[in-house]
């Protein structure tokens, strides 16, 4: 309670008084953490906290590939301060140990003033996705070929650090293809060679370090909070996979590599249509809407990677084997296989 008391002053949470109770009301593993939701007392009345979400390591997610956390507490500590917009929760306290790679985080509880708009694996309406897309191209907008990108925020990574990525994901691509044998027939296999052939040209976008923005990278429609009043105070959470991108890859996680062919066809250009727009009105100029269009082929096309990085993190297969299905399905209506020519 002392600690809890300490990080809420520091954090502008708690004035005079002290915590005197804590009590878990919930809590639940997700695939790489835990979710806590606490109960607070204090001594005296006044303004603060009622409840907090505690957001911690799951002990046997500590190590791997990547090091979960650390770049969700780096977001806590160094992106969302410098934000104008409340499209985040409110943090009180973000740490990650680089010794034991233990992290946590003390969160504003959403629970009683938000909700997700469905249960996984149901798809919203067309109405909150468009909501979705308004609050997303709002945080693009914001970061938009911002001076502080590469510097003060994010990495900028060079050729040798995009060959490097590429030859680790070649190496989980080869165990991907043993686990798989002949669920991931020859003509996917060549697809996916001449896909790590082309990625020098392919992330030639990126290089370009022109028109791109801080990218949440893991945008999934479950990963939004919508307001129970109808209002525009729509926050996103699970921040540990943001970074410097081409802000259409958030778009084509969402869709391509989330929905099945008939519900993406049907929604997929008037939403494009409807972030562009919003994009526009938050004051992104010179950039049309084919350039949207462009980007977004070539965002789907590089989703094919996720399902092989998920499956190397030990995601289940009931996640990353329906992404396999469905993006293979958006590069082919795409037409994402004429970027590889």
């Amino acid at each position: 309670m002392e600690h809890l008391t300490a990080a809420l002053r520091l954090s502008g949470g708690l004035g005079e008084g002290c915590v005197r109770e804590v009590v878990v009301e919930s809590s639940r593993p997700t695939l790489l953490s835990r979710i806590i939701r606490l109960r607070l007392t204090y001594d005296r009345t006044g303004v603060a906290p009622s409840s907090l979400i505690l957001k911690t390591a799951l002990p046997d997610r500590v190590a791997g590939i990547f090091d979960p956390g650390r770049k969700e507490v780096e977001f806590y500590t160094q992106v969302a301060p410098m934000r104008s917009t409340r499209l985040v929760p409110r943090c009180f306290e973000a740490v990650w140990d680089p010794n034991t790679k233990w992290w946590h985080l003390l969160l504003e509880d959403l629970t009683d003033s938000h909700f997700i708009a469905t249960r996984w694996p149901l798809p919203p309406t067309m109405e909150q996705c468009e909501r979705m897309l308004h609050a997303l191209a709002g945080f693009h907008a914001e970061w938009w070929d911002h001076s502080s990108l590469g510097t003060s925020i994010g990495t900028w990574l060079d050729a040798d650090a995009i060959d490097e990525l590429m030859q680790r994901f070649g190496k989980h691509f080869e165990t991907f293809t043993d686990r798989l044998g002949d669920r991931l027939p020859r003509e996917r296999r060549d697809l996916y060679e001449r896909f790590l052939d082309a990625a020098p040209r392919l992330f030639s976008r990126y290089h370009s370090h022109r028109n791109l923005s801080l990218v949440h990278g893991d945008a999934h429609v479950w990963n939004y909070f919508l307001p129970r009043d109808s209002g525009d105070d729509i926050r996103l959470f699970d921040w540990d996979a943001w970074r410097i991108g081409v802000a259409s890859n958030d778009l084509a996680y969402m869709m391509a590599t989330h929905w099945y062919p008939d519900r993406r066809r049907r929604m997929e250009r008037v939403l494009l249509d409807h972030y562009h727009a919003a994009l526009t009105a938050h004051g992104v100029c010179d950039y049309d809407r084919r350039a949207l269009e462009d980007d977004y082929r070539l965002s789907a096309l590089l989703q094919m990677m996720t399902p092989v990085w998920q499956a190397a993190i030990d995601l289940p297969p009931v996640i990353w084997w329906s992404h396999l299905e469905r993006i293979l399905l958006a590069v082919d209506d795409l037409s994402c296989r004429d970027l590889l020519v």
